[in-house]
């Protein structure tokens, strides 16, 4: 009898510390995750996806280097920038690195809006139609892994 009382009561004080510990562990994976993602002081690189037909490409490559390099190469914080083209799903990828993430956000939206006219502008212009052909795909933040 007392041993079934010695054994009950081991039982409950294993599960209580297998508990403690599943709970502990998940805080420290889920503190350690967020101190990462909301650690703004390290290299930031802003991925950005378009649509961009592959008849248009060219136009689309001297209207980036006309428009959007010389206005990045301007701002603060800004490292470089990395263009890619898929010609299978006629996608464009574009990783610009910055410095850091506050810099790269201390760019107004108005700013951001009026290079983007610029460039549409420059696209239509050249290839004399009235819309955009480069459709948006997503934007989105990489953190170089160590």
């Amino acid at each position: 009898m007392k041993l079934n009382f010695l054994f009950g009561t081991l039982k409950k004080y294993l599960r209580i510390s297998l508990i403690f510990l599943l709970i502990f562990q998940l805080n420290q994976q889920s503190s350690l995750a967020l101190s990462m993602r909301d650690s703004k002081e390290g290299n930031i690189f802003e991925e950005l996806r378009l649509n961009v037909p592959y008849k248009y490409k060219e136009v689309w490559l001297k209207a980036e280097k006309e428009v959007w390099e010389p206005w990045l190469s301007n701002q603060d914080g800004f490292l470089g920038r990395q263009i890619f083209y898929n010609d299978e799903k006629e996608e464009a990828l574009l990783l610009v690195n910055w410095e850091n993430r506050k810099l790269w956000k201390k760019i107004s939206i108005e700013e951001v809006k009026k290079i983007q006219n610029n460039f549409e502008e420059n696209v239509k212009d050249k290839l004399d139609i009235s819309y955009n052909p480069f459709e948006f795909v997503y934007e989105g933040e990489l953190f170089k892994q160590q």
